[in-house]
Formats: structure tokens, sequence, C-alpha cells
């Protein structure tokens, strides 16, 4: 037999796949609540957003089924083939460490010309959500201009991957959940902060303003069940 390339697992890849089991040899049968993502996360000795992603993925695989506000219940004992994507967590975290610093760089090479630009996508961002809808292209561009200030072509290409690792499974089903008028008026609101500080030239206070925006994105994602009473519609 030929050797065959070994991967890393992700770890909520792993945790889904011990779930799985659990499942499928009759721990937890079709209808039954799991335990909570707190006693999950106990139980494993893992984090509790490394659980909820687990959880996000064995939904999207058709395993468990999400009640917002009651539990995570098991939906079916047999599931499609198991969803392998970039961690939407650990994906925000990398784009904190390379977003603050570019940010930080922007507030020290930005021409007023570019700052413009930037307020320009920050007013699509709002013109998007006023309309009903998932500010996403302006977002992009947000990120994407403040990228571009750097003027390196690799930078550009990283930040532009790492912004679309969110139309990912598991990215979309998290936004579902979580995402909504109010959180994204707190986004946009943050991206305000940080076009105010690479404005000013305070490199500093540009590297917090982006650094906090991508923490409060985060935190969104890992916030406790509840209804989604105010989806955005699309």
């Amino acid at each position: 037999m030929p050797f065959q390339p070994i991967e890393p697992r992700r770890l909520y890849r792993q945790i889904a796949d011990q779930i799985r089991l659990l499942i499928q040899g009759g721990e937890f049968p079709v209808g039954a609540r799991l335990p909570p993502e707190r006693d999950l996360a106990i139980k494993l000795g893992v984090s509790r957003p490394s659980v909820r992603e687990a959880l996000i993925a064995l939904e999207v695989e058709g395993l468990v089924e999400v009640r917002m506000g009651s539990g995570i219940y098991v939906h079916s004992s047999h599931a499609a083939d198991s969803v392998v994507a970039e961690s939407p967590l650990e994906t925000i975290r990398a784009r904190q460490l390379v977003e603050g610093e570019l940010a930080a760089q922007a507030a020290e090479l930005a021409q007023p010309a570019q700052v413009a630009g930037l307020r320009e996508a920050l007013q699509a961002m709002q013109a998007e959500a006023a309309a009903g809808q998932i500010p996403i292209q302006g977002d992009r561009l947000f990120h994407l201009r403040i990228a571009e200030i750097s003027n390196n072509s690799v930078l550009l290409r990283v930040v532009g991957d790492l912004f679309d690792e969110r139309h990912n499974p598991l990215s979309v089903k998290l936004g579902d959940y979580f995402e909504n008028p109010s959180s994204w008026k707190a986004a946009i609101s943050e991206h305000g902060l940080v076009v105010d500080a690479i404005a000013a030239g305070d490199a500093v206070r540009a590297r917090d303003a982006m650094r906090h925006h991508l923490s409060c994105s985060h935190d969104r994602l890992t916030a406790n069940w509840a209804p989604a009473s105010d989806k955005v519609k699309t």
C-alpha cells in the first residue's frame, strides 16, 4: 500500500468526530438533547468556541439540529460527508494579527485619496445595511483598501483570502445565527473608529481599533444561543 499524505486535523473536526461516534453508537439517540456547550467543553477538555464550531459542522452535515433558545438535538444518526473547512474563529484571530498591523501601517502611509476611499467603503456598508442587506461587499472593500495602502500584493492577497473564508459552510451557518442588523450596526461603528484613527495618522489607535473590531466579531459569533428575531433580510 502506498504512503498516504498526513493531514493535520482541525480541533473542531476532532470534537465533531467524537460526538458523531457517540451519536452513531447510540449514546445520544435521535431526538435526544446534547449536553450544553459548556458541559461538552469541560468533558472534552477544549474551549467552548471550539465546541461551537464542532456543533455547527455536525448541523451542516445533518446530524444535529440547533433550536435557538432550547438546545442542540440529535437529528439523524446518518450524515453526509464530513465538513472540512477553516475554523471561522481561528480565521478571525489570524485576521486580528495581520490586519491590526496593516491598519497601523495605513495610518502612517495613507494619502488623503486613500482615506477618502475608506470612507467610501464605509458608506457602501451603511447603504447596504440600510437596504436590509448584509453589507458584505462594502465590508470586503473596506478591508482590502486598508491592505492596498501597504503596496504589498502578497498581503493584499492574504487579506482577501482570509476575508473570503467567511463564505465557507461553517462561517455561513454561524452568520445565519449571530449576524443581524444590531450586530452589523456595531460592526459599522467599529469600522468608523478604524477610519478615524487612520485619518488622524495615529498608528497605535488604528491597530487597537482594528484588533478591537475583530475581537468583537469573534465575541459576536460565540454569544449565547438565543432566538434570532431580527435577522437581516437578503
